[in-house]
């Protein structure tokens, strides 16, 4: 600022100095000396200062960290389609006549999103995968008109936790069952002993917290034998690129973080919620629907959006009346981008990459695997990770905290991001 401007915004103020402005300020309360920062610097300072702290964070290492985000590349396309003024400020769709090419493009993702799921209907999206798998657990209660919860131990520990903070206000009850210690699987034994008539769902992930895939055929049988609904979750989307989609679920809820969505410490990011058509009622957040205009033109609009999402408090069927507009709208365009081919080439690299890495270390469990496992290590993982830390490479990620029964266990993940050098080192330092 020019010395010209501040005598005019003083001149505004009707006061001749600064000393002026502020005496109404005690003098004992005023700093008498300047801040105490560095002059400033130009614009490509500035990027060059922030490139020189990227260096010393992420930029530059290769991660083998998984457990629910993931190290995918990014397609600068998505943020260029993201950037442009018609999504960036978008005002929430409810007046369709103005907000054709939101309500369009979340109309786009649900039906991605059923093609991927095998479900009849999504969601416009939800906040993140935890809070999906939680509001797909109210929904079958809703459903049954059951009031328990039976969850693996495979799923996210992270995941879990928001389950049982909802359940916990709420007088609902969530139980555990365990999964093999062979195979990484649930323990269909102990699922069937578990369930009971007051069992609203039973909810697996797959791939699994180790990066195991499971049997949805198996938990869906046991599930509806004794009348719960069987909700299925994934944390990894690029493995639905591969893998057979959950038909046999009633619900499917996820995280859509490996879609073009950047890791930034843990969000913001997008999941997603589908089900069977007869369930959709009991769907909650928002639905775009398709249909015609006073001239017979193709529309959409907002659909089962009942008010009571938005006004009847403790009737509504969830306090999600919302969703992740931009964040789906990144996830959108990478599934237009990639489409199905190419959705099941990434898939391949990943699983491809997973391999290789595991034949150099040998996963603890003997389940199949999509892109991460895990691995047993001699000592300490930290201490292990700190020496890959040396070599630029950040390493898996211990599970003593979350898991205290696999004792000196590390989760390994490998995408087409993942160098076959850095696996070998990795391998090296297991060894």
């Amino acid at each position: 600022m020019s010395d010209s401007e501040r005598r005019e915004m003083l001149a505004v103020c009707g006061a001749g100095s600064a000393e002026e402005l502020f005496s109404e300020i005690p003098a004992e309360a005023r700093l008498q000396r300047p801040l105490n920062l560095p002059a400033g610097i130009s614009e490509y300072e500035i990027v060059d200062f922030f490139k020189a702290l990227a260096e010393k964070n992420a930029a530059g290492y290769a991660s083998f960290l998984g457990a629910g985000v993931y190290n995918h590349y990014r397609p600068t396309v998505v943020d260029t389609v993201v950037s442009r003024g018609e999504f960036l400020t978008a005002y929430t769709p409810y007046q369709a006549e103005i907000s054709q090419g939101t309500l369009m493009s979340i109309f786009e993702f649900q039906t991605m999103i059923c093609q991927l799921t095998g479900m009849d209907v999504a969601n416009a999206s939800m906040y993140d995968g935890s809070t999906a798998m939680t509001e797909a657990a109210l929904m079958a209660m809703r459903v049954t008109g059951r009031n328990r919860a039976l969850v693996a131990k495979s799923v996210h520990p992270e995941y879990r936790d928001v389950l049982r903070t909802y359940a916990r206000n709420r007088g609902t009850a969530v139980d555990e069952f365990a999964c093999d210690p062979d195979s990484g699987q649930i323990d269909e034994a102990d699922l069937e002993a578990e369930i009971d008539g007051e069992t609203a769902c039973v909810i697996v992930q797959s791939p699994n917290f180790f990066g195991i895939v499971e049997d949805v055929r198996k938990a869906a049988a046991a599930a509806h034998a004794s009348g719960a609904l069987l909700v299925t979750v994934f944390s990894e989307a690029v493995s639905l690129g591969i893998l057979e989609p959950p038909r046999d679920a009633d619900i499917v809820a996820g995280e859509l973080q490996s879609f073009a969505i950047s890791p930034s410490y843990g969000g913001p990011y997008a999941g997603i919620l589908a089900t069977k058509d007869k369930y959709v009622r009991q769907l909650p957040g928002r639905l775009v629907g398709q249909t015609k205009d006073s001239n017979g033109n193709r529309a959409f609009c907002l659909t089962l959006s009942t008010r009571e999402q938005h006004i009847r408090r403790e009737k509504a069927t969830s306090n999600i009346c919302t969703n992740q507009a931009l964040i789906a709208l990144m996830a959108t365009v990478f599934m237009e981008l990639y489409g199905k081919q190419g959705l099941r080439e990434l898939a391949t690299q990943n699983l491809a990459k997973a391999r290789y890495l595991g034949s150099k270390i040998k996963p603890s469990f003997s389940g199949p695997y999509f892109n991460e496992f895990v691995a047993f290590t001699a000592g300490p993982p930290e201490e292990l990770n700190r020496r890959l830390l040396d070599k630029r490479i950040v390493g898996g990620l211990p599970l003593r905290r979350f898991y205290p029964e696999l004792g000196d266990a590390m989760l390994l993940c490998a995408t087409e991001m993942t160098k076959r050098a850095d696996m070998d080192a990795v391998a090296e330092a297991f060894a």
